[in-house]
């Protein structure tokens, strides 16, 4: 009987864990659209959050974008200045990113 309590305990922690798993992913990506959509205003604000909230996630194999490389690239650097910063953003800008 005891197993029996754990798994059903188990299984009730697991769905009601599920759905703060589902909000905080819907919640990430709302913040990703927001910011996708920049200045549109109106109507056009409305189309552009529309289809990008219904898009599918990117595939986990896709390749960073500019942006995304920018951002990383940034983070590292975090410390440099001058001439040394420069050399390491274009060496980090150039090169595969590290997936």
């Amino acid at each position: 009987m005891k197993i029996q309590s754990a798994i059903a305990a188990l299984v009730l922690g697991a769905v009601l864990v599920a759905p703060a798993f589902a909000e905080n992913s819907q919640q990430s990506k709302m913040a990703d659209c927001n910011k996708q959509a920049g200045d549109k205003k109106g109507d056009d604000r409305k189309a552009f959050m529309k289809t990008c909230l219904s898009a599918k996630p990117a595939a986990a194999a896709a390749p960073m974008t500019q942006q995304e490389k920018m951002k990383a690239c940034n983070t590292q650097a975090t410390g440099k200045k001058g001439d040394d910063r420069k050399a390491f953003m274009k060496t980090c800008l150039s090169s595969a990113p590290a997936n």
